[in-house]
């Protein structure tokens, strides 16, 4: 057995830690192009409500859109306003909470477990895959994920036995809020997962003493004014707002196949374990022992969070729709029990952390060999060439990792267990954020950005702008504009309902206003392209890639 021998790390050198980790983590954000469907879509409804002004009602592609609530929206339109429409500040509120979401797990888990398991718990989540790669997109997950994450840590640190009268309430009053914001973010589901583990919890260890400090009235009151004003004020104007939102949106998605998305009870377990990456070995180490009791504690902190995290997995893969972020909220929760793990690890035996970088080692010695068999994920839609572009950015990735993973294979043999754990996250953020900068490779056939670079200049402003039997998420943002759609429906069947004067259901109705539009313009996928030529449609092909083809009338 052997001890690591390191000093307890200072302030300064915490702080410089923070400082590198802000740096990578901000400074690749307007680098890629914005893909489709999500990046495009949750950058476009912001444009919108700046565009027009309308920041109660959603609207995508200038439809009503009620899918989500608007938290996240506000967010980006905010920072469109102060710093621009870029890919940049489309991508700021995503990556705003993932890094707050890192430092709130190192707070909880050093307040519950010691100055290590902190410092552990943020190596864990600021490198884990799934984190690092979902806080540079553009989408929902990450922000409903840190406000979650937040309340269940604000629940702990309240419940905690330690915890004086003043400190359980102002937890629970930053959990309460947390939950609001939760709501706000993405629904209901941000009360619904927090009370079946308070319930779960409860029956489980039956304590039922807790729910004398949740500070029912208080919180509840807290979370109506975060979350009531909007409700209330959308659903005042537009009253088929509150139908779709609370019974589609939410009893509709779960229980039925409505929007497609049905997948295999077990379709998260290895999205889980791809996102645990570089931390696989550790995870299941820690599973081990997490579930027993902690000593002289009447609040078990680890087992509400492991229930926390079972609680999150179940509910979504019972689901009848299942997206791979979804299970992002319980990320926190595990990086927090693997940091204590770690703690407790490096106490007992430093070295024994030679056996976690091992995995690591080899999966970073296949990548760097199979990275030039990537090209086989080629298609008509996205050629082999842009593969083949890919391939340099996946095995410099994959030396990233080798790197942090040799590294730290080195230090926990001379039982320098922090200095181990340290380079082995940092080469896990890198290889991510590697991976996720050379996908940009692949932005012409997945981004519209190229095609509208191509055509923005000839594109006179207010001419009729047609999108015929496909609607490419990311054209509107980069466009500046709306487009109308034709023929195809998809997620905006719902507001296309309520506005049909917005929508051309037929090719004969875009035939028809194409011929009497003086200028026009569309985009198109070739078969319809190929459709109209046969009837003679006056059309001139401006711009085309292996996804779009784009015309306009001669």
């Amino acid at each position: 057995m052997q001890q690591s021998s390191e000093r307890p790390l200072g302030t300064r050198a915490l702080l410089i830690l923070l400082a590198v980790f802000a740096v990578l983590w901000f400074g690749t954000l307007d680098y890629r192009k914005l893909i489709k469907p999500d990046e495009g879509r949750y950058a476009e409804i912001p444009r919108e409500m700046v565009a027009s002004g309308d920041w109660l009602t959603p609207r995508l592609n200038d439809i009503k859109y009620f899918e989500k609530p608007a938290l996240q929206y506000w967010a980006t339109a905010t920072a469109f306003t102060l710093f621009g429409e870029h890919q940049w500040t489309s991508r700021l509120w995503s990556a705003f909470c993932g890094f707050f979401g890192v430092l709130v797990s190192f707070f909880a888990a050093r307040r519950l477990w010691g100055d290590a398991a902190g410092l552990y718990a943020t190596c864990v989540l600021g490198s884990s895959l799934m984190w690092v790669f979902i806080g540079h997109g553009n989408t929902l997950d990450m922000g409903v994920s840190f406000f979650l994450s937040s309340a269940v840590f604000g629940f702990v640190l309240a419940q905690r036995d330690d915890a004086t009268p003043r400190e359980t309430r102002n937890y629970m009053w930053l959990a309460w809020l947390a939950l609001g914001l939760a709501v706000l973010s993405k629904g209901l589901i941000g009360l619904v997962l927090p009370a079946a583990t308070l319930v779960g919890y409860t029956l489980w260890q039956r304590d039922f003493a807790l729910w004398r400090k949740l500070h029912l009235v208080s919180g509840l009151a807290l979370l109506l004014a975060v979350t009531a004003p909007w409700f209330i004020a959308v659903s005042l104007a537009n009253p088929e707002f509150a139908r779709f939102f609370f019974i589609h949106e939410h009893f509709e998605r779960f229980l039925t196949k409505v929007h497609g998305r049905d997948k295999a009870i077990w379709y998260f377990i290895p999205i889980l374990l791809i996102g645990m990456l570089p931390w696989l070995a550790t995870f299941f180490l820690m599973l081990r022992q997490v579930y027993r009791p902690e000593p002289q504690r009447r609040f078990q902190p680890r087992r509400f969070l492991l229930l926390w995290c079972v609680v999150v997995f179940g509910f979504f893969s019972v689901s009848s729709s299942k997206l791979f972020g979804y299970i992002l909220p319980l990320f926190p929760a595990l990086a927090a029990l693997i940091g204590v793990h770690l703690a407790e690890l490096v106490r007992h035996d430093a070295r024994d952390l030679r056996w976690h970088a091992l995995p690591v080692i080899i999966l970073g010695a296949v990548g760097l060999a199979f990275a030039p068999d990537a090209v086989v994920l080629s298609s008509p839609e996205v050629p082999r060439e842009l593969y083949a572009e890919y391939v340099p950015w996946l095995r410099g990735a994959s030396a990233l990792l080798l790197t942090g993973a040799l590294s730290a294979f080195a230090f926990a043999w001379f039982a320098r267990a922090r200095a181990a754990i340290v380079s082995l996250a940092f080469g896990g953020m890198l290889f991510t954020q590697l991976a996720l900068l050379g996908h940009d490779s692949l932005a012409p056939a997945n981004s519209a950005y190229q095609i509208v670079e191509r055509i923005r200049a000839q594109v006179p402003p207010g001419v009729p702008f047609f999108s015929v039997n496909t609607y490419d998420q990311t054209l509107p943002f980069y466009l500046k504009r709306t487009v109308t759609m034709v023929a195809y429906k998809d997620e905006l069947g719902f507001g296309i309902e309520h506005e049909p004067q917005k929508f051309i259901p037929d090719l004969a109705g875009f035939e028809q206003a194409w011929r009497a539009a003086p200028q026009a313009w569309a985009l198109l996928d070739a078969p319809t392209y190929q459709q109209l030529v046969t009837t003679g449609l006056p059309m001139q092909l401006v711009a085309q890639d292996t996804r779009r083809i784009i015309v306009r009338k001669p």
